[in-house]
């Protein structure tokens, strides 16, 4: 095994069954062979190594330690997300898993002093509509999970952000499919060129934290076939994971790890998915009706209310309740993701392996810098001159580091925690704390600007704000709204009067830019006082620098929203968090004491789904709706031109249009492709492609994208599979949803498609 600090670089050379061109958007034939020769020689080894198998062992490989709270701790856990023993006389390793959606995590340093890269939000990673950055960054995280001695990791976070105030929405990819699919599955394939496990999760329609435990989702088949479970299709066709995470919620009244249809149906009929499905933590309910329904694991079992998967089990088993049968296929399955991953032959070391983390930091800066999006740039603000005498910066800690959002993708970055907040109150209080990581964008301004005086104030006292500003040239306002596994955000709104402080800056100074960190969309009341805005998200451990460098020029922004920023919180399709009201009903009746002193518990929440497959975008456009901000909005220092559109029909159609930089300066752009597309319910405007292009001034491309002809279809639930209509379908290519800088049309015959 080659040092670790290399192992990034290489581990596509190493493991080369699972190797892609890191640019790819869709598996090519030749990579669908390989894939499919590499799945067919894992299954006939893991089917051989379970005949090998004891059923005592059997039983051990189907539960998952939490180590916290394991009261027979093996010798080697160390504190993670979890663990489950092998079976070393077959050499079948142990699983060492923890959690990555943004680097390898350790909340609430649960394991002392050890750090990690911290990459920015999923959002931002989205947002820069590059796949190759998608691989490059899984396989970073890769690289370091290996070197700390992980096996597993529970990234490949792909469900839709249907909501703007989820909690969870930072570590997601969006409200898309197709980006989310194809940036999820390149980020996953990344993981796995080191040869390790990642999930794809949390199958599926969990785009709630609050009350998440106890929900139920409610849609209709179809709706979910082109929208959720479309996200979770294409990144498990491009990213092959060797596990899929089943969520908390119920849909449709079944859990979702006990849910027939969508394990057994869908995952692995439909789909032809060999790998295993692994619980979330805590998220069983049952023995016989789980296993049977297609749960392949308990994860965390210590946090269930029974271990359903010790002795209940091996009660069904002898009751035939359970079959054997279906024993042997769950090991099965775990262990056809430990081959075909490289896993097997390849095992993590023995002990942790130093990591290259100066290079590793690279990436996390690139990924912070290609991922802001410039919002606003009235009078060409920005780049700000390098001549600026006086610069103040203000609020959200911006002398000393950047925000990150909490909860289980919490990372305790490299260069330490300069502030942390913890929570006194609330469901995450459990697993978060407030936290930012040491890059000071009041540093980087200052290495930027060595000539300007450059100041810092907290923003609390808007008084002494106004006057600071007033004897600045340019005033730059960090505003900040926090994000957290296990809780939404209640508001849209900016928190702390921040609102009224920015909108006073900007009245004092006309010279001020918004830097707004955040997880999500939020509400922008002072927009039209402001002339420069800019998304940096939760931008990582290299946030300062990055934002500093998109300030000054140095980068030219080109990020684009991977979801809708709306206007006022009536236009987002639920306002008001389903079930929040009889939650703090039943928080407020516990805190009184409640009668008898009988707990309280909240009724179950169910949430209608209306919208349908009409997520995000989707429906805005449909309800005629103008958000403040649309999917796939961004600025850059220069523009770009769109020409010559080509549509070649075909199975699976090609459209190609030539980009050229007209500006001055270089920059990168990524025009999108939509069609409007179904024909159900009037169908809607779907994203079908999409190309990012670097250019220098003057310069022009051709590019092409290939279209999935399911992003055309209806799904026909009674027919059980696609539908594309023939007729004529709308191309628009243009640099937001709804825009529309080309037009064409593409002709296609009537095809259906298996699910």
């Amino acid at each position: 095994m080659p040092a670790t600090k290399h192992l990034f670089k290489s581990a596509i050379l190493l493991f080369g069954c699972i190797s892609i061109p890191v640019d790819a958007r869709t598996v090519t034939s030749d990579q669908r062979k390989a894939d499919q020769d590499a799945s067919d020689a894992s299954e006939q080894r893991a089917t051989a190594l379970v005949a090998q198998m004891t059923d005592a062992e059997k039983l051990v490989y189907i539960q998952g330690y939490l180590p916290r709270r394991s009261k027979d701790r093996p010798a080697d856990m160390i504190p993670s997300a979890g663990y489950v023993p092998g079976v070393p006389r077959l050499g079948i390793p142990n699983l060492r898993e923890s959690d990555a959606s943004l680097g390898v995590a350790n909340q609430l340093e649960q394991r002392k002093g050890d750090v990690a890269t911290a990459l920015p939000a999923t959002l931002s990673l989205a947002a820069s509509f590059d796949p190759d950055l998608a691989y490059r960054s899984g396989a970073m995280i890769g690289a370091e999970a290996r070197a700390k001695t992980f096996n597993v990791l529970l990234a490949g976070g792909v469900n839709l952000t249907r909501d703007p105030w989820g909690g969870r929405a930072f570590e997601y990819f969006g409200e898309d499919p197709l980006l989310t699919g194809i940036m999820g599955g390149a980020s996953i394939r990344g993981v796995q060129s080191n040869a390790i496990v990642s999930t794809v999760k949390h199958y599926v329609l969990n785009p709630q934290e609050t009350l998440r435990t106890t929900s139920d989702a409610r849609i209709g088949e179809a709706a979910l076939r082109e929208s959720d479970l479309l996200a979770f299709q294409l990144a498990i066709e491009l990213g092959q994971p060797g596990s899929v995470m089943c969520s908390y919620n119920k849909v449709n009244t079944d859990w979702a790890c006990e849910n027939d249809f969508l394990l057994n149906q869908v995952l692995k009929r439909d789909w032809g998915y060999k790998g295993w499905v692994m619980s979330d933590w805590g998220a069983v309910h049952s023995t016989v009706k789980a296993i049977n329904a297609g749960l392949d694991q308990e994860s965390g079992r210590e946090l269930d209310k029974v271990i359903y998967f010790g002795a209940p089990l091996a009660a069904a088993l002898a009751d035939g309740s359970i079959q054997q049968s279906r024993l042997a296929d769950m090991n099965r399955r775990i262990l056809w993701g430990v081959s075909v991953t490289g896993l097997i032959d390849h095992p993590v070391p023995a002990a942790a392996q130093s990591i290259d983390y100066a290079e590793h930091a690279k990436v996390a800066q690139e990924a912070a810098e290609k991922g802001m999006v410039l919002l606003k740039n009235e009078g060409d603000m920005l780049p700000l001159a390098r001549t600026a005498k006086s610069i103040l910066v203000i609020g959200a800690h911006a002398d000393r580091g950047v925000l990150s959002g909490g909860g289980a993708s919490q990372v305790r970055s490299v260069g330490g925690v300069p502030v942390e907040i913890p929570l006194t109150e609330g469901s995450a209080a459990s697993i978060s704390r407030m936290t930012w990581h040491a890059s000071s964008p009041l540093a980087a301004i200052q290495a930027l600007a060595p000539g300007a005086k450059v100041t810092f104030v907290d923003g609390r006292d808007v008084a002494a704000t106004v006057a600071a500003a007033q004897r600045s040239d340019v005033a730059i306002v960090f505003g900040w709204q926090w994000r957290t596994e296990k809780q939404d955000i209640e508001t849209l709104s900016l928190p702390d009067q921040q609102d009224v402080m920015i909108a006073a800056v900007a009245a004092a100074n006309p010279r001020t830019a918004v830097v707004l960190q955040t997880g999500g969309p939020v509400l922008m009341p002072w927009l039209d006082k402001v002339p420069a805005v800019i998304e940096a998200w939760y931008p990582g451990q290299k946030g300062g620098e990055a934002i500093a460098n998109v300030l000054f020029g140095t980068v030219n922004p080109s990020g684009r929203l991977p979801m809708t920023f709306p206007a006022s919180e009536a236009q987002a399709p639920r306002p008001v968090i389903p079930g929040l009201t009889a939650m703090k009903a039943a928080e407020a009746a516990n805190n009184a004491g409640g009668a008898d002193g009988m707990k309280s518990s909240p009724p179950a929440t169910v949430i209608e789904y209306r919208e349908g497959a009409d997520v995000g975008y989707r429906g805005y456009l449909k309800r005629g709706v103008r958000p403040l901000f649309p999917f796939g909005y961004g600025l850059s220092y220069t523009r770009f031109r769109y020409a010559a559109l080509r549509v070649t029909a075909g199975s699976h159609p090609s459209i190609s249009f030539e980009v050229k930089n007209i500006g001055t300066i270089a920059g990168a752009d990524s025009p999108q492709v939509y069609a409007q597309a179904g024909r159900r319910d009037g169908g809607s405007l779907r994203l079908v492609g999409f190309h990012r292009v670097m250019l220098a001034p003057g310069e022009a491309k051709r590019v092409s994208v290939t279209v999935d002809p399911r992003l055309l279809a209806d799904y026909d639930v009674a027919a059980r599979g696609w539908h594309v209509a023939a007729g004529r379908y709308p191309i628009l290519v243009g640099r937001f949803a709804g825009d529309a800088e080309l037009n064409g049309e593409l002709a296609m015959a009537d095809v259906r498609l298996a699910p």
